[in-house]
C-alpha cells in the first residue's frame, strides 16, 4: 500500500499547501486513515506524523485569520474606526 506523501516535506507542509482548505480537506482523509485501522503502525505513525503537521498549519492560519479580522465601529460623531476582533466570552461564565 502506497501512501499520499505529497503534503510531507522535508518535516514541514509542503510549498504546495498554502490553503485552510486544502490541508483542512487533507486532515481529514488522514483521520479517515487512521479510524479504518488497516495501516500497518510505521504507516500510521507517517500518516499521524503529516497529520500533526497540517494540524498546526491549520491553527497557524486559523491565528493569522483572527488577528486580521477587525470591527468597524462608529463613534459618537459619526467617525468610523476598527478595533482588534475580541474572542467570545464564555457564556457559562457570565452567569
Amino acid at each position: 500500500m502506497t501512501r499520499d506523501t505529497s503534503l510531507i516535506n522535508g518535516g514541514k507542509v509542503s510549498p504546495r499547501v498554502t490553503k485552510f482548505e486544502d490541508a483542512l480537506e487533507r486532515l481529514s482523509k488522514i483521520v479517515e486513515k487512521l479510524e479504518k485501522g488497516d495501516l500497518s503502525l510505521d504507516e500510521a505513525i507517517k500518516v499521524f506524523e503529516e497529520g500533526v503537521k497540517l494540524c498546526q498549519f491549520c491553527a497557524k492560519k486559523l491565528d493569522e485569520a483572527e488577528q486580521k479580522v477587525a470591527v468597524l465601529l462608529k463613534n459618537q460623531k459619526g467617525e468610523f474606526y476598527t478595533e482588534p476582533f475580541a474572542e467570545e466570552k464564555n457564556i457559562e461564565n457570565e452567569f
